[in-house]
């Protein structure tokens, strides 16, 4: 199963990073790409904050912060025997989409954001990318387990 989880981690990344790259080369400096119409488009975005835009220009906390949620994340997929195979598969998922934002914030500091969803006049949702939707699925699914009691192995 380790390997599996491996392999989520660094596929996660891996799209996450090649999509950034693609916005990169495809869409800084140029207008928003409409892929559905107005629901859906491509916009280059550098985010220095968080999700939503919080937090801005605070690299150094997300640099931090990122790290102590790396080697816990470790720690819970390969080091703890109480937690089900489908939590690490999430856990796994988290970590991937966490590494990628992380790679961004070290490597440019700051975060490029490219899927820019609008509902009409309704609501315009954050510009995201790979690595956010790895980590909103799988909190999302994570929370789903702990509710339905499927986190922790029964002993």
């Amino acid at each position: 199963m380790y390997i599996i989880y491996g392999l989520i981690t660094i596929a996660s990344i891996i799209l996450d990073q090649i999509t950034k790259y693609l916005a990169v080369i495809n869409l800084k400096d140029k207008v928003s790409f409409h892929i559905i119409g107005d629901f859906l488009r491509f916009t280059y975005v550098e985010n220095r904050g968080a999700a939503f835009g919080m937090l801005q220009n605070q690299r150094w906390f997300f640099i931090i912060s990122t790290t102590v949620l790396t080697i816990l994340l470790i720690y819970m997929i390969w080091f703890n025997k109480k937690i089900t195979n489908p939590a690490k598969l999430v856990l796994s998922l988290v970590f991937g989409g966490a590494m990628g934002n992380f790679i961004d914030r070290l490597r440019l500091g700051y975060v490029v954001d490219f899927a820019d969803v609008r509902f009409g006049k309704f609501y315009n949702f954050p510009v995201f990318n790979v690595a956010d939707s790895c980590l909103v699925v799988g909190i999302g699914i994570l929370i789903l387990l702990i509710l339905f009691n499927k986190f922790e192995k029964v002993e």
